[in-house]
């Protein structure tokens, strides 16, 4: 007789999967070996070929299953970091007796069923974890046939969809995954080592501390400390220009000088001159042209996180944290992808009337669907996998983070389906003295999705009218002095958009990359007024700098490495090159730069002292990527 046993990749997901595809019908039964918040879930499905019921049973795990170390060398003493390139590595069931718990659930579970139908999260990691699944239940059963539901929001008409329809594991993607995971244990298990074992030998203030590497953790710390020196080394230097304003019909209008500013001010002084000696503006041209300004783009996790963070003044990682909350309660779209396109086929109707009756933006989603509907915009991404994140039910009773995150992502979505605002804009030109100014006027005629996506602004300033030929005497003209602004800070929204540009993590990755540094104290975060800047502490400045200096092809602080290794990731999924390939391809390279940091490593502890110790105390890591005992004596960079 056929039996399906789904497996979800959270309890709450799970107990989601079975309300709908039982029609609420189901019987709960714990797992006896498992923990409490594992649950089994018991109904009939009535599946194809012929909806005849089928026996299901719906369950869970809380994440990846299984851990990978060194063995005996997972403690320090016990090899040269080095070694650790080429060690024998073990993977095991996570010891954890939440999780041993959960693997004898599967088993016993697995004993029971013909089908294994793997619910996880359908992304490179949802893979990697469906993978292992399918590996403990093929102990139990070899036997067992493996499938995959695809979906992406939980919803009844998705989730029945993906039931009625599995596809197969895509090993690719999960090898994709393993790869990684290797990589990034191996490498920040060496480099963490012999970098701490270095700067201990070395420093006295670090004789205590883990100086933690991470693959991506140090091209994202090299970003801040880069903009950081940038401003540090900004000197601002004075610049002149030409100010004229025209007081009429009850308004004030500022012209703008066409060469706009210069930094010398005898230059500045003789058109002034010129001007002054004039004395008369002629009006050379006035003329009005439609206008518009774009409704933004379907929303991706990048954009997400760039645009919470600067809106809502949340961390990227709040703002992901938030979205999978709603996602798991079925209120969101799966929050992780790249796509900024919607599908040719996707339902527009059905999501926005599910707006149409909230208090604040129902009406405006009433208006879409009495005929101002206009398709999205297509943006330049799609990962084939998931659609552009959109709200899939109407909720009014979030409080807190969670509100604003959805409210956000509704409004957005109304916003994307709206048409863009439109106006005129006017501009008029002058001469005097034969030097050129400009002003610039605005009336805007339609609002269209300004009304529902309040972030944005677009205010109208109306001109006066001009004629061609027209003479009149400026209210005031007058030579004014400014100086150039030092550059900000990186926010926390900059540097996601910069590790999304350079290739350094995933969507899903970026924001736990820039906590990670946050957390070791690479990086601290300083307000000025309203808005959070990152500042580089002085360990971090040191080290950043240290690598730098000694000429590395590839340096550890610059996004080089680790772009390759993300597009090696790729590659893999795409079939271009095997899961080994790229592992020995991209530790060669890191082989490389560890011999050539080993062998410049004075000058790099040189620089983080020159910080460290010569600028006053730095915040320095209590953890590490290798979460081993403290460092002893020898090994490492000598």
């Amino acid at each position: 007789m056929v039996k399906y046993l789904c497996v979800a990749e959270k309890p709450s997901i799970s107990k989601s999967i079975t309300q709908i595809l039982s029609g609420g019908e189901f019987r709960t039964r714990n797992a006896p070996a498992g923990p409490n918040f594992i649950k089994n879930y018991d109904f009939s499905y009535r599946m194809p070929p012929g909806n005849g019921f089928t026996d299901f049973t719906v369950t869970a795990v809380a994440g990846h299953l299984t851990s990978s170390d060194f063995g005996e060398l997972n403690k320090w003493q016990s090899c040269d970091p080095f070694q650790l390139f080429d060690c024998q590595m073990f993977t095991y069931t996570n010891t954890d007796k939440n999780q041993q718990g959960i693997e004898k659930n599967l088993i016993a579970e697995a004993k029971k069923a013909t089908h294994l139908m793997i619910w996880t999260d359908c992304d490179r990691e949802g893979e990697h974890i469906g993978s292992e699944v399918a590996t403990i239940c093929r102990k139990a059963k070899p036997g067992i046939i493996v499938k995959r539901a695809k979906f992406s929001a939980i919803i009844a008409n998705q989730i029945n969809n993906a039931c009625r329809n599995p596809v197969d594991l895509d090993m690719r993607q999960a090898n994709a995954v393993s790869a990684r995971m290797e990589l990034d244990l191996r490498v920040g298990a060496a480099l963490t080592r012999a970098q701490t074992q270095g700067l201990q030998r070395r420093i006295g203030s670090l004789a205590d501390n883990i100086v933690s590497y991470g693959p991506c953790q140090f091209p994202t710390l090299g970003f801040v400390v880069d903009q950081y020196e940038k401003v540090q080394a900004f000197i601002s230097e004075p610049f002149w220009y030409i100010h004229v304003t025209l007081a009429r019909e009850d308004s004030s209008v500022a012209f703008t000088w066409g060469r706009g500013r210069l930094f010398d001010k005898e230059i500045v002084e003789l058109f002034f001159g010129m001007c002054e000696d004039e004395g008369e503006a002629t009006v050379v041209r006035q003329d009005t042209k439609p206008t518009q300004k774009w409704k933004p783009l379907p929303l991706t996790t990048v954009e997400l996180q760039k645009t919470g963070s600067r809106l809502l003044h949340m961390t990227p990682k709040a703002i992901l944290d938030v979205s999978d909350g709603l996602y798991q309660k079925g209120i969101l779209s799966y929050p992780r992808t790249e796509t900024d396109q919607f599908d040719k086929d996707f339902d527009f109707q059905e999501m926005i009337t599910k707006q149409t009756v909230d208090g604040a933006w129902g009406p405006f989603a009433q208006q879409l669907m009495n005929g101002s509907f206009e398709r999205p915009r297509n943006g330049q991404k799609n990962d084939k996998a998931h659609p552009p994140i959109h709200p899939t039910s109407h909720v009014n009773n979030l409080v807190g983070d969670d509100k604003k995150v959805y409210e956000l992502v509704v409004r957005r979505f109304l916003a994307c389906c709206s048409s863009n605002a439109r106006g005129f804009e006017t501009k008029v030109e002058i001469d005097i003295a034969g030097e050129s100014f400009t002003a610039s006027g605005l009336i805007v005629t339609e609002r269209n999705y300004l009304d529902v996506y309040v972030y944005d602004k677009w205010t109208g300033n109306l001109l006066p009218n001009f004629q061609p030929g027209e003479k009149f005497e400026p209210s005031s003209c007058e030579m004014k002095e400014g100086a150039t602004s030092s550059p900000n800070l990186l926010t926390e929204a900059d540097l996601v958009g910069l590790m999304d540009k350079n290739g350094i993590g995933t969507d899903a990755t970026i924001a736990a990359h820039i906590q990670t540094i946050i957390d070791r104290e690479y990086v601290m975060k300083q307000r000025v007024g309203a808005t959070e800047y990152l500042v580089p502490s002085t360990l971090g400045v040191g080290l950043v700098e240290g690598y730098n200096t000694i000429g590395l092809e590839n340096s550890l602080s610059k996004p080089n490495l680790r772009r390759l290794t993300e597009h090696r990731m790729a590659q893999i999924c795409d079939g271009i090159k095997t899961k080994q390939e790229v592992i020995d391809e991209t530790l060669d390279e890191y082989r490389e730069v560890y011999v050539k940091a080993k062998q410049e490593f004075d000058t790099i502890a040189a620089s983080v002292r020159r910080y460290v110790e010569g600028d006053g105390a730095a915040g320095a890591s209590d953890d590490s990527d290798d979460d081993d005992q403290n460092a002893p004596p020898g090994g490492g960079f000598g």
